[in-house]
This record gives structure tokens, sequence and C-alpha cells, in this order.
């Protein structure tokens, strides 16, 4: 029986396997870093040739062959210079270059990966020799290749990886892999990706004909009318909530001068994520977020503390200079659609106001079938402001989240440069978390743009703001909950609710003129127009997630009837019989208003 190690030991233990095997098959490889990550590994090389998918299987079976040698992982600790010479004989420049960086600089300009390659003691670094494999490492390993099952390891995928990060340095080959302590593990977690890979919110939004991405756009989608009919629901339903919640709906211009954001912070913080350009010699900038804006607005008035709180929002679009390696479908993008909302309340009122943001989150998240999870994020490293304010701020923060008898963790130096945060995650029906709203309180950009209100006894006084995001961005939102329910929005949001299909060319009519009744009534509806047999026609519009099909032959044409199914019900239980048009639509009505 295998020894159980630790997950980390054994998935860092296979990832040096795989390169020990990817230096058999490719004495020329040059080895970047290979850390572990979230369920696995991963390795970047420099090969003489470009790998493709298909090498993948002859690499694990390299790797197999070299579990059945039982090599040992052996350890070395030697000082930087030894360990220079070893790698610069071993033509492994990319090692070479981290060694020289450790010598120059120390810790200060290695990252977090690099620096398992560290050693014990100062000036020092451990080797690590598994066969004719030799790699900088810290470990700790599994004591030999044998320790390792080959049942329960698997390489996914590859991709193309700068070294260091950096654009400008080569592209790597990066090899990712997964490895578990059982099979039943891997076999799990490969069912899950493989329902991942079905959902991905790209691949559905081409199918559903919803949004597309072009080269020419990078980060930003092509909406098409049915993904815009998601978007404006969304919206509309938020602007619902919002207006009864006593929020007051602005927009402020995309594009303005770059003292603005040099006045709030963000040109010294946020610079490299901004947009800028010259406009008539001066500098302008497209804005990444909304709240400089919203300051504007506040301070156009002399406000009371009456007047308080005073909750702005804003559906603004904004633009983020993210990487291109980064971006990924709706979930990464450069441009972005923000629930945006700033309150401006009395240091009395703060703590009422996150409360009720907090219960908003709760109740729109249930909405959809998230569980939302919090976290405290407190004041970063590089941050603005008196420590004694963020302190204030943290304590608000905690203060509210433990009124609302919400469990939280907390997330030390991950706060925004302005302010602590409350983080909301939520968990998918596939289990995954996602990162979504934001609730930031902040002392500093009231102190920044001198905002004031006047007080009972006539003195002006410094507001409080409050940021907060519930969606995060519409993008994002729509993306996790295309993946959440494989496309079968729910009936309010999906483009199209009803498929009316006529059995034959005599009940196309009939089936036109209910068209129009559902129109006018506000139902979403498609004919089935295919020249096709009634079971393609159901079967196409399943493939489509349309919630409701209704078919109707001369039975229903003389009952003035819909034959109708669902696709949102559980198997076996889909088929709703006949039902009368005004009952139909009584029905969708319904469930349309109560969001179920």
């Amino acid at each position: 029986m295998l020894k159980k190690y630790p997950i980390d030991t054994l998935r860092h233990s296979t990832a040096h396997l795989m390169a020990a095997a990817i230096q058999a098959l490719y004495p020329e490889a040059k080895f970047g870093v290979g850390p572990i990550i979230e369920n696995g590994f991963y390795y970047d090389m420099d090969l003489p040739q470009q790998l493709t998918p298909g090498d993948l299987p002859k690499i694990e079976k390299k790797m197999r062959e070299l579990t059945k040698k039982d090599l040992p992982y052996e350890r070395q600790e030697m000082p930087l210079d030894t360990a220079m010479e070893l790698f610069k004989k071993l033509n492994q420049p990319y090692k070479d270059e981290l060694l020289k960086d450790l010598k120059k600089h120390g810790t200060t300009k290695v990252n977090k990966e690099e620096q398992e390659t560290l050693g014990k003691k100062k000036n020092t670094v451990s080797i690590y020799q598994t066969g004719n494999f030799t790699d900088l490492c810290r470990g700790p390993h599994v004591a030999s290749t044998q320790n390792i099952n080959t049942q329960t390891f698997k390489l996914e995928r590859m991709a193309g990886a700068y070294w260091r990060g950096d654009e400008k340095r080569p592209m790597l080959q990066r090899i990712y892999g997964v490895a578990f302590h059982t099979k039943k593990e891997l076999d799990e977690y490969l069912h899950l990706r493989e329902e991942q890979e079905k959902r991905d919110h790209r691949k559905l939004g081409s199918v559903l004909d919803l949004f597309h991405f072009e080269d020419i756009a990078p980060g930003a989608a092509f909406w098409h009318p049915k993904g815009m009919i998601i978007m404006k629901e969304l919206e509309r339903f938020w602007r619902e909530i919002h207006d009864k919640e006593g929020y007051l709906e602005t927009s402020t211009p995309v594009m303005v001068k770059k003292s603005l954001f040099e006045q709030s912070g963000h040109w010294e913080f946020f610079k490299e994520n901004m947009f800028s350009l010259e406009v008539e010699k001066e500098t302008y900038a497209l804005k990444p977020m909304n709240c400089p804006e919203s300051t504007l607005i506040y301070s156009h008035t002399t406000r009371s503390y009456r007047d308080l709180p005073l909750r702005l929002s804003e559906i603004g679009r904004l633009h983020r200079n993210e990487k291109s390696g980064v971006l990924m479908g709706l979930t990464r993008v450069r441009q972005i659609t923000m629930d945006d909302a700033h309150i401006y309340s009395r240091q009395d009122q703060v703590q009422e106001e996150i409360k009720g943001v907090l219960k908003l989150v709760k109740m729109f998240y249930a909405l959809f079938g998230f569980k939302p999870s919090f976290s405290l994020s407190t004041r970063p490293e590089k941050a603005m402001g008196e420590k004694r304010l963020w302190d204030k701020a943290e304590k608000a923060l905690a203060h509210a989240l433990k009124e609302s008898k919400l469990e939280f963790d907390k997330h030390p130096g991950e706060g925004a440069f302005y302010g602590p945060k409350i983080d909301i995650d939520i968990s998918d029906s596939l289990g995954r978390t996602w990162q979504m709203a934001t609730i930031q309180l902040d002392f500093q950009m009231p102190e920044r743009f001198r905002l004031e209100y006047v007080d009972q006894k006539g003195k002006k006084q410094r507001p409080v703001m409050i940021h907060r995001a519930i969606f995060g961005s519409f993008e994002r939102f729509i993306g996790i909950l295309l993946e959440h329910t494989g496309g079968a929005l729910p009936l309010w949001l999906a483009p199209i609710q009803v498929k009316l299909i006529g059995i034959g060319s005599a009940h196309q009519k009939y089936v036109e003129e209910i068209k129009k009744t559902f129109d006018e009534e506000g139902i979403r509806t498609e004919l089935a127009l295919e020249n096709e047999t009634v079971s393609k026609k159901i079967r196409g519009g399943e493939l489509k997630k349309i919630p409701y099909l209704a078919v109707a032959g001369d039975k229903e044409m003389k009952a003035k009837t819909l034959r109708v199914r669902s696709t949102r019900a559980p198997k076996g239980k889909g088929d709703l019989g006949e039902i009368k048009i005004q009952k139909l639509l009584a029905k969708l009505a319904e469930e349309i208003n109560q969001k179920k």
C-alpha cells in the first residue's frame, strides 16, 4: 500500500515527475517554474518543438514508466554560487537567471512560485534530483517515484506563458496536470471538468446566439439581440429594486481629464489599469470606476444632514486595461458594465446602511440560487490615508457583519487602496466559488474631495462614503449565471420564453395568431418554421434552452388549446398536457412576476 503524503507534496512531486519525463523525451528542454495550483500543478518549459495535445498521452506514458523505476527524490542544499555553476553546466538558463536575481536582490525580486526554490539557510538553495532531472525546489517531496499512484494523475491541457509574466520575454510552453490521492477523486474531478466544458459560457453564448468576441476588440463582447434581452431584464430588475430602496440613478461621463483621478488617488494607485489618451494636448482617461465622478454630483449641491443618507446609483460603462493573457470570456473583460452605487451617510448611519446593503445582497443572490459567503478585507500594504481611519472603517464593517448575524472570514491586506471592504463570494451549481459583490467603507475619498454636509448645529462635517456593487458587473454575472444554469435561465430572463410548434401546415395560421396574442401580453415567443418533424423541432427547442414548448395539431386547434412541455421540469414531469390559451398566459405571467 502506498504511503499517503500530504496532497500538496504529492502534486509537487508529480510536477517533477512530469518534468523528468519531458526531459527524457526532449533532452534539450529548458525549464522555467513548476508550482502546485488548485487541484494540481503546471510546468513551464522551453522546447525545441511545439507540443500539441496529442503529445500529452506520450508524456503520461513516460511518467508511468519512471514511477516503476522507483527513482528517489534526492535533496541537497548548496551555496548559490555552486548552484549557479551547476545549472550553467546543465544548460538551464531560466534557473540560472533565478539564481542571479536571488544573489543580487534576495527575495525582493522573487515571486510566490519562485520562492519555492529557496533553501532554508541564507545564501543557499535546495536542489532535488529525480533520475536525470535536476531542479531548484524547496520541497518537500515523496520518497521516490514509486510513491505516486499511476492511476491518480492526468495531464489536462497546454497553454503559452511568458517567462516571468513579461510580454517582452520568451513565450514558454506550459503543461497543466492534476493529481489526487485516489482514482475515485480523479474520476470525480474529470467528470466535473467535463460538465464545466459543457457549460462554458463562451460556448453557450454561441449556441444560444447571445454574444460573441472578435479579435478587433479583445475583452469586449458583441452582444446579440437575444443577449441584450438578458442584459435589459437584469437592468430592469436592478432598477425596480433600487427605486424601492431609495436609490437615485445617475449617469456620469465615460472620459474625463486625468486631474480627477489624480485627486482621487487612482492615477497613483491604479494608473497601469487605465486607458489614457491625448486630446488637444491634454491627457484624458476612460474611467475605470464611477466613484470619483459620483463625488462631483454630491458636491454640486450644498447638503444638509437631512439629505443623508444619499444613495446614488449608476449603471456605468467602465474600461480597465487588463492584460490580454488574463482575458476570459465575460468573466474577465476590458469593457465593463458595472452595477454601481455610492451611499453618502453620517457616521451614525453607517451601520444601518451597511446592514441594508447586506440584506439586499442576500435577497439578490437567493433569487438566482446562489449561496453567499462573506469576508472582511483589511488595509493593504500600499494604501491611502491615515491608519486610524482604516481601523475605524474596519471595525464598522466587522460590526455590521456581526449585527447581521453573518459569519465571515478575514483577508488581511486585501482591501482597496482607499478603504477596507466586505467581499461576497457565491457557490454555483458545480461547487465553484466566485467573488462577486463588494461593500467598501471609505473615509479617504470624502477627505480628498472635501465633501461636506451641514449638521444640526450649522457646522460643516465630512460624510462617510460607502461603495457597493451587487452583480459586480453585468458581463461577469451573466457569464457565471449561464454556467450555473447550463444556459437554462429562469423564465423571466430567457430570451425566448415559448416556442410555438404547429404539427403541419394546416396549423401554421393558428400558431401565428397565438404568437400575436402572446406578443401583445409581453411573452417572448418564437415560431418553429424549420422544415423538420415535430420531434426534431421539440429537440431543437430543448437544445436552445427555451423554457416552454407548445404544440398545436387538429385537436388543440379545435379546442383552442396548446399541448405544453416544460424543459425546466424534473425528468419525466415535463409534459403539462393541454392548456387553454388564457390559462397558459396567466401561468406564464405569474411565473415571470414571481421570478421563480
